[in-house]
């Protein structure tokens, strides 16, 4: 028998007492459960994938009045099953019924090269930072924001894909992938996940704290969404995206079962997905499923979305997960210079997948002008949290078209794993771009602009996470947890 699984366990949470509790097994097991609360429940399997089987078992929990802790075990065919740290039984924290959660945020969970990797002499230390943090005060929700993996590799590792990355622009478009290239891609997918979420560090807070999360384009590939139409569209890329979008679904969604999705996933048009936790309404937007160079989420999507927003305005904070910040610099006139030039497609990633690129300004507006008016209604505090940019910051937009006036913050945190840009990338990024203020309409009363996070600079050019948590304040408390030990903080009122 089998002493410890492939991967996991991994936590998660779909409603405020639905928890789940995922892993996979080798094919050859024949019963998996999960021992909890004096009861064994069936871990069910939902995909047979080229690394094992991935299970799937639901934990209604009993929310009660004081917070607690719960404890639970793998067994497969009968034995109690070993994690990663040799530990057979694993707990979680489950916040009482109208206790604030202490929550986490992270993103860029990976490294984009090899060069990268070798050259970071603690690539996991601020996973373990996190597990500090867990050990000190409880985490009660790790939301994962994006990049979950780096699939970057995938040119150089599927031989099939870096044959055919050798051919011609016109022939690239037009072959379709081989039965070898489909098993290749598929397994190259499978392997990713099964390794990088095997690393001890990252492997224990998995298995300890319920996450949610939304993946960006380095879960599929750099750039996706945002390369011109002949190859977005051509066989190769779509049966990629397709072979990602299954890993995703298995892996950071925990199945199609999530009951936090927003779609009729029969469709599986987008996979937005709304989370009402302890006073918390934690919004997730898909920018890749339906990303094209001139959107970032069709209609389908905005109308769930609207939806969403519309029925939860009662008095709570609105978390919004937008794995690309919509408040940031200003790429507009890097992207005018290269706009018709022969390196259009090497800078796609830097330029094209920004909100402010101009074929998602018209969408951003909408966007931000949505917020602003749900927050009006709600009462409550809106706050974006955001990655991609492998630096930590503060945005605002404030709106003072009516009284009281309503503001909306973004929290960038980037990256737990990705390292930042070094010294001479991040100069050249200040010289390409701008932080001027931003004015929305023409009167200058909806405002847009970078803060400076209390006790750091304007940019935090480190690893590092963040954790939430309503102070007795009554403020909701951002805390940028920093590899070079900087404690950065904003109150939001």
């Amino acid at each position: 028998m089998p002493s410890s699984c492939t991967l996991g366990p991994i936590l998660g949470v779909e409603t405020e007492d639905l928890y789940t509790i995922c892993f996979v097994t080798p094919a050859t097991v024949d019963k998996a459960e999960i021992e909890i609360d004096q009861q064994l429940i069936e871990a069910k399997r939902v995909a047979s994938l080229p690394c094992g089987d991935f299970c799937r078992a639901e934990y209604p929990c009993s929310i009660q009045e004081a917070g607690r802790w719960v404890s639970y075990t793998l067994r497969v065919d009968g034995a109690s099953v070993k994690g990663k740290d040799n530990k057979v039984s694993r707990s979680f924290y489950v916040p009482g019924k109208d206790e604030k959660p202490r929550m986490a945020y992270a993103s860029c969970n990976g490294f984009s090269s090899y060069q990268l990797l070798n050259s970071t002499e603690h690539p996991y230390a601020m996973w373990q930072k996190m597990a500090g943090e867990h050990r000190a005060s409880p985490l009660s929700l790790l939301i994962m924001g994006g990049d979950q993996v780096y699939a970057d590799a995938i040119w150089s590792s599927v031989p099939t894909l870096a044959a055919w990355n050798e051919l011609g622009r016109k022939e690239k478009v037009k072959r379709k992938p081989t039965k070898v290239m489909r098993q290749q891609i598929e397994r190259f997918y499978s392997e990713l996940y099964c390794r990088r979420w095997s690393q001890i560090d990252i492997a224990v807070m998995l298995a300890c704290v319920p996450s949610v999360m939304m993946w960006d384009d380095h879960d599929i590939f750099d750039g996706w969404g945002s390369y011109p139409a002949d190859l977005q569209e051509c066989p190769v890329y779509q049966y990629i995206y397709q072979a990602a979008a299954k890993y995703f679904e298995w892996f950071q969604l925990r199945s199609l079962h999530n009951q936090a999705l927003l779609c009729q996933q029969d469709s599986k048009s987008h996979y937005a997905w709304g989370l009402r936790f302890r006073g918390n309404d934690v919004l997730a937007m898909d920018h890749r499923s339906q990303r094209l160079r001139h959107q970032v989420m069709a209609s389908s999507q905005w109308q769930d979305i609207i939806a969403y927003l519309d029925s939860h305005q009662q008095h709570c904070d609105l978390l919004v997960l937008s794995a690309v910040p919509v408040v940031y610099r200003d790429f507009s006139l890097s992207e005018r210079a290269v706009d018709f030039t022969p390196w259009e497609e090497e800078i796609t990633d830097d330029l094209k997948d920004h909100w402010r690129a101009k074929e998602h300004q018209s969408e951003r507006s909408r966007l931000i002008m949505r917020l602003l008016d749900n927050g009006r209604e709600r009462e409550g505090r809106t706050v974006i949290f955001s990655g991609d940019v492998h630096v930590g910051c503060l945005g605002v937009v404030c709106d003072t078209r009516y009284e009281p006036a309503v503001s909306v913050h973004q929290v960038v945190s980037s990256g737990v794993v990705h390292p930042s840009p070094t010294y001479i990338q991040w100069l050249g990024i200040q010289a390409i771009t701008n932080d001027n203020t931003e004015y929305l309409d023409e009167n200058g009363a909806v405002r847009i602009s970078m803060l400076k996070p209390h006790g750091s600079d304007k940019y935090l050019r480190t690893r590092n996470f963040v954790t939430i948590e309503e102070g007795t304040d009554n403020k909701l408390w951002i805390n940028w947890v920093c590899e070079n030990n900087d404690k950065p903080v904003y109150p939001l009122v």
